[in-house]
């Protein structure tokens, strides 16, 4: 599936491709994921739940959502909220919701 990589410590959002959770904690680098939706459409952000008590540098947050500390993976969700699907958010769209911290 088509996902977007958020890696706040370069300031960049790049396309990537995931098949499976655990291709998301593999690239976030931990086991401990959570998330939350950006968008009416089903995508959700996927991050380290543990971001801040490991004190991982580089932050970022998208529109008013808490910001997050790592880097995070946006990718789409079906109305399941288990089985994931192409982001739908535009890259451009994305970049201008997206606040480095």
């Amino acid at each position: 599936m088509k996902a977007y990589l958020i890696t706040p410590e370069n300031q960049s959002i790049e396309l990537v491709e995931v098949s499976s959770l655990n291709d998301i904690k593999s690239i976030i680098g931990f086991d401990t994921l959570e998330s939350d939706e950006i968008d009416k459409n089903g995508d959700r952000l996927f991050f380290d739940e543990e971001c801040f008590l490991r004190g991982t540098s580089g932050r970022f947050q998208i529109d008013k959502i808490i910001p997050v500390s790592g880097k995070g993976v946006v990718v789409g969700v079906k109305d399941d909220e288990v089985t994931l699907s192409d982001v739908v958010t535009g890259i451009d769209d994305l970049r201008r919701r997206v606040k480095f911290l």
